[in-house]
């Protein structure tokens, strides 16, 4: 026999139906930011030291005091030419995170000091990350080899041995 449109069990699918729904919409915005292209420019001139990380990983703010400070960028000159500077740090901030915990700025605006990036990663022992294969939790590509291309989905993280 059916449900009554307004029996009680309905009534309790359809609410918890609409839980699942609002906590995914809310989960996609907290972890998962949209995917951008990145420009060239920017891979060009910060991938030739580190990982191009991608925009979504910070706040704007964040993201501005690290262009503004690059001729002290964790203990490297990493000057750029005044046009250059501007440009990547108007991209970097339409770009920058936005979610509930990408907007929370982290310690010394560290990526991998954020308490997201801490979470994510509390199960990765101590021994992975100091391996020659990976060097440093600032080595996105050793483990996300999606990384690139701005995927960092868990189910291709592969920690090298």
């Amino acid at each position: 026999m059916p449900f009554a449109l307004n029996s009680p069990c309905r009534l309790s699918l359809f609410g918890l139906l609409a839980t699942l729904v609002l906590a995914r919409a809310a989960f996609a915005d907290d972890h998962h930011s949209p995917r951008v292209q990145l420009l060239p420019k920017y891979k060009n001139e910060c991938a030739s030291c580190h990982e191009a990380f991608a925009p979504g990983m910070l706040p704007a703010e964040s993201w501005r005091r690290l262009m503004n400070n690059l001729p002290k960028h964790f203990g490297t000159d990493a000057s750029l030419d005044p046009a250059t500077l501007k440009e990547l740090t108007a991209w970097l901030a339409t770009h920058a995170g936005t979610g509930k915990y990408a907007r929370e700025e982290p310690p010394e605006d560290r990526i991998t000091r954020a308490a997201w990036f801490v979470r994510k990663h509390r199960e990765v022992s101590s021994t992975s990350w100091k391996s020659p294969a990976v060097k440093s939790a600032a080595n996105c590509g050793a483990c996300h080899t999606g990384s690139d291309q701005g995927d960092f989905n868990e189910h291709g993280v592969r920690i090298p041995r």
